[in-house]
């Protein structure tokens, strides 16, 4: 019986410092992870939604520190020197979101690279701008015709659009 308590206890504490080393891996901070969107865990039921600024996004997780709750965006890629605006705008929205959801203004949120991850402050001017963004976004959807707006072959070869776009790059 000791034995079988003995070997309980460390394959526990192994167990335990198995699950420290992925979440490291994974880029998360401290906190409790409450929202995941990564399809490893669990299916995510709903995605979050603000109705005024008529936008619903899906973070890979969100992370529950103390009363903050902190989005974080997972590329697959390495880091760039500096990150894509794109990906910094993405992230933005997500705060708007979660601000929205939880009724808590998240101070940053994080993008997670394979080799590197970056804290992103949440400022009054990235709100201001991706607000813009979103505005913008929304008015040229109702357009007729949207212009590509990029000459990168490699978003253009992975854009989910490619299959229907009469402006795809020829790659």
């Amino acid at each position: 019986m000791l034995y079988l308590s003995i070997i309980s206890i460390i394959l526990a504490v192994i167990l335990f410092l198995l699950a420290l080393r992925q979440r490291r891996n994974a880029g998360l901070p401290t906190g409790r992870v409450i929202y995941v969107d990564t399809n490893q865990w669990m299916r995510v039921e709903k995605p979050l939604f603000d109705k005024v600024l008529r936008l619903t996004g899906k973070p890979d997780y969100l992370v529950r520190q103390g009363k903050q709750v902190i989005p974080i965006e997972v590329k697959s890629g390495h880091a760039p020197r500096d990150p894509h605006p794109w990906h910094v705008s993405q992230l933005a929205a997500y705060c708007l979101l979660v601000e929205n959801e939880f009724a808590s203004r998240p101070a940053h949120g994080i993008l997670r690279y394979s080799d590197r991850t970056l804290e992103i402050g949440f400022t009054p001017a990235l709100e201001k701008s991706t607000i813009s963004i979103i505005q913008e976004m929304q008015a040229r959807a109702s357009q007729l015709q949207i212009e590509r707006s990029h000459h990168d072959q490699n978003r253009c070869l992975h854009c989910g659009y490619r299959s229907v776009c009469d402006q795809a790059l020829r790659i």
